[in-house]
């Protein structure tokens, strides 16, 4: 009464061969929408940062990552100087600028 009588299944003759396609479609779909949600937008951001960095010159007015906004005085490979008050200066790396400024912004320097 408590046990069901167990029916003999048929063995399933031939697997469709899209049927492992139609499996992992889902989980190609997760990857491609990701791609062009996160990993896209980052690279494209990446290159725009790029961009700036290399494009930095002396007498641009500039504000790093921490929060600290100055003018170029010297530029390097690697690090640049800024002018943050009159004869105030001091160096940080290129990468934590991320913002230039337009010219004129920093009219106090």
């Amino acid at each position: 009464m408590l046990i069901s009588t167990a029916h003999a299944q048929q063995a399933a003759a031939a697997t469709d061969p899209t049927g492992g396609l139609m499996q992992l479609l889902p989980i190609i779909l997760m990857f491609v929408v990701l791609y062009f949600l996160m990993v896209r937008p980052q690279m494209k951001r990446a290159k725009e940062h790029k961009a700036l960095v290399e494009g930095l010159a002396k007498g641009d007015e500039v504000v790093t990552g921490g929060g600290i906004a100055g003018r170029v005085t010297r530029v390097s490979d690697n690090f640049l100087a800024l002018e943050i008050a009159d004869t105030v200066e001091i160096q940080v790396q290129k990468q934590a600028v991320t913002l230039v400024l337009p010219k004129g912004t920093l009219k106090s320097l």
